[in-house]
């Protein structure tokens, strides 16, 4: 296995979305060439949405045979469903809805008004996992991240223990820095069961935690540090979050790879 961490500046946030929605259904194409079935986390976020919003619109939306794709997600606010605030809800708007997917196949977290406390969510959640993978977590082929300001990914928050966390599991979090406290989380061990993890950040408040994140900070001070799949870790950004990583780095081709002395940029890289 190779374990890459890579970079790819966009001009803006439109051509950061069109491109991780491209690259996302040629992957998929060779991933269900090879198996049966396909898991993919999805992420929310202003970015992660664009995201979606882009797969929705993509020509080969359509030509995926999504009934072999299951639909997770990395975390999740803790209010009812169908709220605006849940980064399901937001998903099934911008692509889901759009999308000829079976029910059976999408996996949103457990919501406030089901009658669980956070911790009976966190343990259905791992419950649904651990079913699909008939007793192990599954193998995520993509992961979506987005990336805070603060460094932090899904809700594993800094200087909090969620990052700290060394098993792969789902957590109840209490104290999110961010509104709602309560949240719903995937741990670092379990996000990096990807084999690729692509995390999709835009602006120049992101670029401190890429900088950060690419010079090997602390996991417990910069979640997104600790961030790697298992095949490849690419982060898609556009040019004002890429402010701070060095230029020795950023290849001509607006393409860097850390496992690579020069580019590398076929489709299936990412």
């Amino acid at each position: 296995m190779t374990h890459d961490r890579s970079v790819l500046v966009h001009d803006d946030r439109q051509a950061l979305a069109d491109s991780a929605a491209g690259r996302f259904y040629t992957r998929m194409a060779e991933v269900l060439a090879e198996r049966s079935l396909a898991h993919v986390v999805l992420t929310g976020g202003s970015v992660g949405i664009e995201v979606l919003e882009a797969m929705a619109k993509h020509p080969d939306r359509d030509a995926l045979d999504w009934s072999r794709v299951h639909l997770w997600w990395g975390d999740e606010r803790w209010v009812a469903a169908g709220h605006a605030d849940r980064n399901d809800q937001q998903a099934r708007d911008a692509l889901i809805d759009h999308l000829t997917i079976p029910s059976t196949n999408v996996h949103p977290f457990p919501a406030a008004d089901e009658g669980l406390d956070l911790e009976q969510a966190a343990r259905r959640y791992r419950d649904e996992l651990l079913a699909v993978g008939d007793g192990e977590f599954p193998t995520f082929a993509i992961t979506f991240l987005g990336v805070g300001p603060d460094g932090h990914v899904a809700s594993l928050f800094p200087e909090h223990e969620g990052p700290r966390l060394t098993e792969a599991d789902v957590i109840a979090v209490h104290d999110s820095p961010k509104p709602p406290p309560g949240r719903l989380s995937l741990t670092l061990p379990l996000i990096n069961r990807s084999e690729r993890i692509w995390l999709v950040l835009a602006g120049a408040d992101k670029a401190p935690a890429l900088g950060l994140a690419l010079a090997g900070a602390s996991t417990a001070d910069v979640p997104v540090a600790g961030v790697l799949g298992t095949e490849r870790t690419v982060f898609f950004v556009d040019e004002a979050a890429s402010s701070e990583v060095p230029e020795s780095l950023i290849a001509p081709t607006n393409y860097w790879t850390g496992a690579m002395d020069q580019p590398d940029w076929s489709p299936s890289a990412e």
